[in-house]
């Protein structure tokens, strides 16, 4: 566990101080520190899975993005002073996973039932996959989790922040508020007595919030109640229909025994030899004498084993809607088409069966009495503990009455932990806030010590807070594995107002897993250390890179909280906030979302958004993407500048790390050892073809620059420091990346877009000017490459001489033109070289690095260059080795720069070889084919032969 030794302590991410924009330099050392970026092979590697995601997702995050602009727009650099604007996004949010759940409900509900089990299953966790469809049913229960979420979201700013009055009157999505404005006394109704309660008790309105959200989630993502209490229906064997309720088979037992008695009056537990006779079917218990609703724990008796189940599945529908906050009408209807109106009763005594002063909700009746309903509520919880009722039937009394320890016999879940939990704070605030404003209210004897309600409703738990509540959750066995999963995780941050500590601790977790990406087996160790932490409870966070659901959420709500300007810890958050943005900004990157990046990256420091900005843009490779991508970063107010230039260095540093480098720049290795007669050949494809992917990043990092206007000193600047850097690479392992530098970004090109920028005036004055010493050393180097070029395409066109063929024939001239041109190419690219290459310098110490280059390069090429005049004397022209004597003469010349790189490099002995060999062919050499009249007049002396 050494990933986790320090990771608690870990803070806020600190970026390398960059350059300023105004002066794109790149000094030695100055690269930043970074996390491994992938190149763009790897992204490609891991794009399939991730585009599946962003396929299932595209479009909610497009709508994500459009809406986070739309109602952020103008509002960043300002606090809110309500939630009025952060509540629209929120709703938009909302609005938009409520039609992906519709959506995603028309293809797998189907499918979802026929997998799920009536009692047990309520939730189907499997990835099964639908061959028809893209989606799963998991994909459907997280939309529909999201949805909660963001409903969750708006409740708690409401709570915690104070929407206008004219959010107020207008919303529909979430509660209203009662107003403190309403008047009460000892002979108020119930009901204004619990708005009142709400409005005056800030804790009560938050948990009732919370409550009524259990509900809602509960009855949108439950099953059909009838499919609940199917399998139970199914088990006690009655069919359907009214005739078909009510305790039947423990029914007909009781007549059947009064019929062998004769006994016209109602059987009583007493009766003579009653325990052996009435018994159930399998003899094993007795049945009750009387069919009145609390026979059973009266008279410590059972039912029949189908009456039981019918019993159960009964109360189990009860329960059911009340935990999905049905009204009581509907429960009233319900009980009333089977027969058992006398349930619905029993639920009418909570005070939240009604809607607030102002609803024009139905009013259920119980605003008509004055009193308290705390003793109807206390007998409702002496119900929840009599023996021999079933564990349904005191849930229901218990959620009537607050009674904690019954609700907790039947939770399953997280959410029915917390609905019982706040259910009870609840109730017990509310009746305590009765008891202290009319205590005339409350029945005298009702919270006596020795009296018959002698008995906590909690259990002897105490009130808890959400936050200790949801921590305790952890531990709770029965819960502990969802509620250590990603979303109950970010639900408990918002309801026990931790969300600072939720973001900062996943935020810490993504930014080590981000810093592994790249590097795979360091990354999926480090996944399954977090797997292993997480099972072993010494985490409790867990946000996976690859859980992009919950980072996008996580996001938003971290966005949405700064915009409300919350009093957290700023440092802390916003670490936590930035972390997260960058894991999401890495999904949409490698999702093919590019053009989202700038929105999201504006909210991110300027340092941030520089290194996060700069790690995604090497993956827009398109001219018209990137012309997008340049207008949406000027758009957010993002250097590019700063972007590509640390985007560059990054892709350097990367490559530097991996690859060979010599100390001094290798000599280029262009002619082969063989000799051809007295000259030494060019070697084959010397510059190779093989490109890495670090290399190609860098080199569309190049191409970026070519979008810059203003920039032109820092792009030769830059383009010369690649061409330098290539060069250095042991084994000529750049040749074929500067190759494809060379094709893809030119001189001529820049030179061109900068003078389409400028205006006429400048144009001609710029013509005036000398160029800088950056524009000469870019220009050299890519007319070295230029060269190198020509010899690796020279030597090509030797490699297809025809065999055995006269030079006179067709197929021979035909090679003779192609060579002809071959030559005339190397030589017109090498004249550059001849005359003052590479001579303008910077300053001291780039002086000395062209020095270098020139000793590792002018020798070689020049004597390559001296190798294809001689050979091409052979097939095309004696004049060839004139122009290579001629070459000797400028190499000689007192004012040539060329001959002190010969001598430095202790090269020019093997010049004066070549010349040699030149010399020697100039005097047996045979002319082929016509050659220039005026070149062999000039070697007439050569043409002589000895005797």
């Amino acid at each position: 566990m050494d990933d986790f030794s320090n990771i608690a302590n870990e803070g806020a991410i600190h970026p390398p101080r960059l350059f300023s924009s105004s002066v794109l330099t790149i000094e030695p050392g100055s690269l930043p520190i970074s996390p491994a970026w992938p190149t763009v092979s790897d992204v490609h590697r891991e794009l399939q899975p991730l585009q599946e995601e962003a396929d299932r997702v595209g479009k909610q995050v497009e709508q994500f993005a459009e809406t986070l602009d739309r109602l952020t727009n103008g509002s960043r650099t300002e606090s809110l002073r309500d939630c009025t604007h952060a509540l629209k996004l929120v709703d938009s949010y909302r609005k938009i996973a409520s039609s992906t759940v519709e959506y995603l409900q028309d293809i797998h509900t189907p499918e979802k039932q026929k997998r799920s089990s009536v009692r047990l299953q309520r939730k189907t966790r499997s990835a099964y996959r639908d061959s028809a469809h893209s989606t799963t049913t998991d994909d459907l229960e997280k939309w529909q989790q999201e949805e909660q979420t963001w409903h969750l979201l708006g409740l708690m700013l409401q709570v915690q922040y104070s929407p206008s009055d004219a959010q107020q009157a207008t919303s529909c999505e979430y509660l209203v508020r009662p107003s403190k404005g309403i008047e009460i006394n000892q002979y108020s109704s119930e009901s204004d007595v619990w708005s009142r309660f709400l409005a005056d008790d800030d804790q009560a309105w938050e948990r009732h919030s919370v409550v009524e959200w259990l509900k809602t989630c509960a009855n949108a993502s439950g099953e059909a109640i009838e499919d609940i209490v199917e399998e139970l229906e199914t088990d006690a064997d009655r069919g359907s229909g009214l005739w078909a309720h009510s305790w039947l088979y423990t029914k007909e037992a009781i007549k059947g025994q009064k019929r062998l008695r004769s006994w016209p009056q109602a059987l009583a537990p007493d009766s003579p030899g009653i325990d052996t006779s009435l018994r159930n079917a399998d003899r094993s218990k007795s049945l009750v004498t009387q069919l009145d609703p609390d026979a059973v724990t009266r008279q410590a008796r059972g039912l029949e084993h189908e009456d039981e189940n019918f019993e159960r599945a009964t109360w189990l529908a009860c329960w059911e809607m009340v935990r999905r906050g049905e009204d009581w009408n509907s429960i009233r209807t319900w009980c009333h088409d089977r027969v058992e109106n006398w349930r619905a009763i029993s639920i009418r005594g909570d005070p939240r069966h009604h809607r607030f002063h102002d609803s024009k909700a139905l009013d259920l009746g119980i605003s008509a009495y004055w009193q308290s309903r705390a003793l109807w509520r206390k007998v409702c919880a002496q119900a929840a503990q009599a023996d021999g009722a079933d564990k349904y039937e005191a849930a229901v009394y218990g959620a009537v009455s607050g009674h904690l320890p019954s609700m907790k016999e039947v939770c399953s879940s997280w959410n029915d932990y917390l609905f019982a939990h706040y259910s009870c704070y609840l109730l017990r605030a509310f009746d305590e806030y009765t008891a202290s404003s009319f205590s005339s209210r409350i029945p005298s004897g009702l919270y006596d010590k020795t009296g018959p309600f002698n008995f906590s409703i909690t259990g002897g738990n105490r009130a808890k807070s959400g936050n200790h509540l949801v921590t305790a959750m952890r531990d709770l066995k029965t819960v502990s594995e969802e509620a250590r999963s990603p979303f109950k995780l970010l639900q408990g941050s918002l309801i026990g107002k931790t969300f600072d500590e939720f973001v900062q601790n996943n935020g810490v977790l993504l930014y080590h897993a981000m810093s592994r990406m790249g590097r795979s087996r360091n990354y999926s160790v480090f996944l399954r250390s977090l797997e292993k932490s997480r099972s072993e409870g010494k985490l409790s966070a867990l946000i996976r890179p690859d859980d992009y659901q919950i980072i996008r959420i996580a996001t938003h709500i971290s966005l949405i909280f700064q915009a409300l300007d919350a009093s957290r810890s700023k440092d802390v958050s916003d670490a936590g906030t930035e972390n997260f943005l960058d894991a999401y900004i890495s999904f949409l990157g490698r999702a093919g979302k590019q053009q989202l990046l700038p929105l999201y990256a504006s909210f991110l420091s300027p340092e941030r958004a520089t290194i996060c900005m700069a790690r995604e843009i090497r993956l827009v490779i398109e001219h018209g993407e990137r012309q997008t991508m340049m207008r949406l970063m000027k758009q957010y107010d993002i250097d590019l500048p700063r972007v590509l230039n640390l985007q560059l260095q990054t892709s350097m540093t990367k490559s530097e790390n991996k690859e060979e480098k010599d100390a001094r720049y290798p000599t280029l290795s262009i002619l082969d050892s063989k000799k051809q007669g007295e000259m030494r050949t060019i070697k084959d494809g010397f510059m190779g073809v093989a490109i890495t992917d670090d290399q190609h990043d860098l080199i569309n990092g190049f191409e970026w620059f070519l979008l810059l206007d203003d920039y032109w000193e820092s792009t030769l600047a830059i383009g010369a420091l690649l061409y330098e850097y290539f060069l250095k690479l042991a084994g000529s392992k750049g040749l074929a990346a500067a190759k494809e530098m060379s094709k893809r970004v030119t001189f001529a090109n820049l030179r061109h877009r900068r003078r389409s920028s400028k205006s006429n005036n400048e144009r001609q004055s710029e013509q005036k000017r000398i160029p800088s010493n950056r524009s000469d050393t870019f220009r050299n180097l890519e007319q070295l490459i230029h060269v190198l070029i020509a010899l690796e395409a020279w030597q090509a066109e030797v490699k297809k001489k025809p065999r055995n063929s006269d030079m006179s024939s067709p197929v021979g001239k035909k090679w003779r033109d192609s060579l002809r041109k071959a030559s005339e190419s190397v030589e017109a690219h090498v004249q550059p070289l001849l005359h003052g290459w590479l001579q303008y310098s910077h300053n001291e110490s780039e002086a000395v690095e062209l020095e270098q280059i020139r000793e590792a390069c002018l020798p070689e090429v020049l004597l390559a260059y001296t190798a294809i005049l001689n050979y091409s004397s052979q097939y095309l022209s004696r004049s060839y080795l004139l122009k290579s004597m001629e070459l000797g003469a400028t190499i000689a010349a007192p004012d040539s720069d060329l001959a002190g790189c010969f001598v430095s490099s202790k090269r020019m002995p093997e010049m004066v070889d070549a010349l040699a060999v030149t010399s020697m062919n100039m005097l047996v050499a045979e002319e082929y084919g016509i050659g220039n009249k005026k070149m062999s007049a000039k070697m007439g002396l050569w043409s002589s032969k000895a005797s």
